[in-house]
């Protein structure tokens, strides 16, 4: 009877976790998207500061060495900068920044906008990302280059996809990421904007949504529309952050099943 020796070069070949040993700030960590971007980046062998401004959410994650939680508001200087000394001073790097956290504005046109919700959603959605990637760059340039992942919006690239203070906000942060790439990308920063469709996170308008936002919207809407679920953007988010997306930088990527394909 001829016995069969398996040798390491004919084994099924071993998968490597594809963030192995990556340090990644995830914001809005405690639910829908930033929920899925940070466990997926966790599965993936990634070291994960999960930043939320509501601990609870935080508290549903993976509970080992890999996962830091920090309560924060991203809006806030000290919140961001606080979030970037945890990567450093606990994994000793930073690698990838993923600007998740976000809110919306009740679809508000901007003769009902008012000065409180237009500096509030400017404030999370614009600001906040800024003061994140001001935090970060430093760092990633002592370890040699990062990745930046924003999330912004078919509202960043569409008037009608959100209320005035929500679509100018996505739409800043578009040109924003674009700044980045261009300005850092030839020390080994990149930045790139993800801009979903509608996805299943159950983020809550705040509010009655308004008549003539939702008019606009639904106007824009394809025959059969379909969230996505909150794991399909992060599988993009995780792509993004790895090696294998090395030469994308400065893009704004859509993900919304077609929306505005038409």
């Amino acid at each position: 009877m001829t016995q069969t020796i398996v040798r390491p070069t004919d084994a099924a070949e071993v998968r490597v976790p594809r963030l192995q040993n990556k340090v990644a700030i995830v914001t809005g960590a405690g639910s829908g998207i930033g929920r899925a971007t940070a466990e997926l980046f966790h599965r993936e062998g990634a070291m994960v500061v999960a930043v939320d401004q509501v601990a609870a959410g935080l508290a549903q994650l993976p509970a080992d060495e890999r996962m830091q939680s920090v309560v924060a508001d991203v809006s806030r200087r000290a919140d961001d900068e606080r979030a970037v000394a945890t990567a450093v001073d606990r994994f000793g790097r930073l690698d990838a920044l993923c600007n998740v956290a976000g809110i919306v504005d009740r679809l508000l046109p901007v003769g009902e906008l008012t000065d409180e919700v237009w500096e509030h959603v400017l404030a999370v959605n614009l600001t906040g990302p800024m003061l994140a990637m001001r935090a970060a760059i430093p760092a990633m340039l002592l370890g040699g280059g990062g990745v930046i992942v924003n999330i912004s919006s078919i509202g960043g690239l569409f008037g009608a996809r959100g209320g005035a203070a929500y679509a100018a906000s996505k739409h800043g942060l578009i040109g924003l990421t674009k700044n980045v790439a261009a300005t850092y990308g030839r020390e080994g920063i990149r930045a790139v904007a993800v801009c979903p469709g509608a996805v299943d996170t159950g983020i809550s308008l705040g509010g009655d949504p308004s008549p003539r936002g939702l008019e606009a919207l639904n106007a824009t809407l394809p025959a059969n529309p379909r969230a996505a679920a909150a794991l399909e953007i992060a599988n993009l988010i995780l792509f993004l952050a790895s090696d294998e997306a090395s030469f994308v930088n400065g893009a704004a990527i859509v993900a919304d099943g077609g929306w505005t394909a038409a």
